[in-house]
């Protein structure tokens, strides 16, 4: 039985190795790059292969359709240029010689990637990551087909930039996305205006890629963006953290309210000539242009540490003001510990001289050094228990809010808290800390784990979502034809059936909705002639 595929023009079933299709006339012909899958292919008995979009250091990437629902969906394929001899006949990707385990660990690293974030998407700001499949001796993830424009194209159309409340706007469903892949233990490294697209006017962040691909000197063809990409991406030496993402993430912002890009990071590696937000543009509020200072700073460890903090800081003039001095007081403590260090080194360095010389009178131990200045220590205070209070009751209550800073970092399915309630706190109550209003991070509960799947068929894709929503249901839509059988915008099938209880923290529901009617009108009916009354039949013949 031959392979089936589905025409990437009108979406109709077709013999696989047609070179045109007989449903719409269109070609099926292959005019994809040499040494990429061909164009109208099956991959995995599932996929359709489209028109090639792009390859970088770590592979290709095409347009395709997921043949069962007909859905548009994108699929990178991981096909390194530095690792790879090219294809078999069959279509396997070769290793190049003596790079044969290097290949099988970073193949490895890609497959593991996508899945982690396959368990967490959809989430706000993310572009879902929909399947991980193995064929051709390689790995291809299938992300969801994102509309709208990218973000550097927006830019690139309104090169004076946007306010600062416009641009937290659009940056914190971003912010909110990385914040989930930092709670899953991932590091996206690769944001910058290319990898954000703004649809229906919310920004969803892609690109997803690989250790290797994302720092320069690794074993793969680095993918940087100057400007955006964090200085320790310029080393394979340095170690990349959750503050790499915080350098992008404000450079994205800094380039929505000042105009223009930071200068790149390679470049201030050499000579630091970085211009404050507020010094290009005026009108951004003093604040934020500290705020993006601190972020953008080029030792992570001076950097802003988390995505929360960062967050907070940008849309809070007092939660800015608190970091600002929480630095201030690193600072001094910084230049006490260091001369405090120095007093340690001249007591030590006089024992040791008075020990050899035998307690000589001559020589004295410096009374600078036999007593340090003292200074008044920060009272030490113990973090409160804020388990079982809502967020919105932390905020509101004035002891609280006025002696805390709190930021929610993620939230997870409870099947023994109500939604909305704190069920996790970092740091932990009982922590002793001496910083002035420290920020309290905060895992809020979702609500109970299983839940039963409503009976959505039939309903519109708006009331679907609230439907689905209401109920902690996280779900996928995607758009498949209409023949005229089915209502417009009305879902028409989902993956999982009405009344099963399903694992709310792992299951995605696939929603399949269908897209306008396509009614193909039949010719009318040719009228039957007339017929001619025979002679015998006239009136008195």
């Amino acid at each position: 039985m031959a392979d089936v595929i589905l025409c990437p023009h009108c979406l109709s079933r077709v013999e696989a190795g047609k070179e045109q299709c007989p449903f719409c006339d269109k070609s099926l012909r292959n005019t994809n790059p040499p040494g990429t899958l061909p164009y109208a292919s099956l991959l995995a008995g599932r996929y359709t292969v489209g028109r090639h979009v792009s390859t970088d250091g770590e592979g290709v990437v095409y347009a395709a359709l997921e043949n069962n629902g007909g859905v548009r969906v994108v699929l990178k394929e991981y096909f390194p240029v530095t690792l790879s001899e090219g294809r078999d006949s069959a279509g396997a990707i070769l290793p190049k010689e003596g790079k044969e385990v290097l290949f099988k660990t970073t193949r490895m690293d890609f497959a593991d990637l996508h899945r982690s974030i396959m368990r967490i998407t959809p989430t706000t700001g993310l572009a879902a990551v929909l399947d991980v499949v193995e064929a051709n001796n390689t790995v291809y993830a299938v992300l969801e087909q994102v509309g709208g424009e990218s973000l550097s194209h927006y830019l690139s159309e309104h090169p004076g930039g946007v306010s600062a409340a416009q641009a937290r706007s659009m940056m914190q469903p971003v912010m909110e996305g990385v914040a989930a892949l930092h709670k899953a233990g991932l590091v996206h490294r690769g944001i910058s205006p290319e990898n954000i697209l703004l649809t229906g006017g919310a920004a969803r962040l892609c690109g997803y890629g690989t250790l290797g691909l994302r720092t320069e000197g690794s074993e793969l063809k680095s993918q940087l963006y100057e400007g955006y990409s964090a200085p320790e991406q310029y080393s394979a030496a340095e170690f990349e953290g959750r503050y790499t993402d915080v350098y992008g993430l404000a450079a994205v912002f800094y380039r929505l309210v000042a105009g223009q890009a930071p200068v790149s990071a390679r470049q201030r590696l050499v000579s630091d000539s970085l211009p404050s937000a507020q010094q290009l543009e005026p009108s951004v509020p003093g604040h934020v242009s500290a705020v993006l200072e601190h972020a953008l700073e080029m030792d992570p460890a001076q950097r802003i540490q988390n995505v929360p903090e960062l967050m907070g800081s940008l849309m809070s003039a007092r939660a800015a003001e608190s970091l600002n001095q929480s630095r201030r007081e690193w600072a001094v403590s910084g230049k006490s510990l260091l001369a405090g260090s120095l007093v340690v080194i001249a007591v030590l360095f006089a024992l040791l001289l008075w020990s050899i010389l035998g307690r000589d009178p001559a020589v004295t131990t410096p009374e600078s050094a036999s007593q340090p200045a003292s200074s008044a220590a920060p009272e030490a205070v113990l973090v409160p228990d804020f388990t079982g209070y809502t967020y919105s009751q932390l905020q509101s209550d004035p002891q609280f809010s006025a002696n805390y800073r709190f930021a929610i970092t993620a939230q997870e399915y409870s099947s023994d808290h109500a939604q909305g309630v704190v069920i996790d706190q970092s740091p932990e109550a009982g922590t002793t800390t001496t910083e002035g209003q420290p920020l309290i991070e905060l895992v809020i509960s979702k609500g109970p784990e299983k839940v039963e799947m409503p009976n959505i068929i039939g309903f519109t894709r708006e009331s679907a979502e609230k439907e689905l929503a209401a109920n902690n249901i996280k779900a996928s839509f995607f758009m498949i034809e209409n023949n005229g059988d089915y209502a417009s915008d009305c879902v028409v099938r989902t993956d999982v059936e009405a009344g099963e209880f399903i694992d709310v923290n792992e299951v995605t529901v696939n929603v399949y909705i269908a897209k306008e009617r396509v009614v193909i009108n039949p010719p009318e009916p040719t009228p039957e002639p007339t017929p001619t009354p025979s002679p015998s039949a006239q009136p008195g013949a």
